[in-house]
């Protein structure tokens, strides 16, 4: 099966060492531009569904605002407690300056706060 892409913002407008949560077909996804590159991940926290976006980003950690778990940003791996279970990872790609998502057919319903 073919991944299906959306253009969701222009690279221009995601500055290194910044995020930016963007809507995905009615799911939330947080985009991490990190020194390694670009990546998409859910933006809520696995712990206490807390908004990603309002956290921070430092390095390659993502750090969710809530309790202060914290995820690898490349990877949605937990770096920290509280939080047990990773973030979902989406496929991500740039075509023409675009920033395209292609969200992961596996991933679980996202809880929202």
């Amino acid at each position: 099966m073919t991944e299906a892409f959306t253009a969701v913002l222009p690279l221009a407008q995601l500055a290194a060492g910044s995020m930016r949560a963007v809507t995905v077909a009615g799911r939330e996804v947080l985009l991490c531009h990190t020194k390694d590159g670009i990546a998409a991940l859910d933006n809520v926290c696995t712990h206490a569904y807390a908004r990603m976006s309002e956290g921070r980003l430092r390095g390659t950690r993502l750090i969710c605002p809530l309790h202060g778990a914290s995820f690898d940003a490349r990877t949605g791996q937990v770096l920290a407690a509280p939080a047990t279970t990773p973030l979902c990872r989406h496929a991500v790609r740039v075509t023409d300056g675009m920033i395209e998502v292609a969200l992961d057919p596996a991933a679980p319903p996202q809880a929202l706060v």
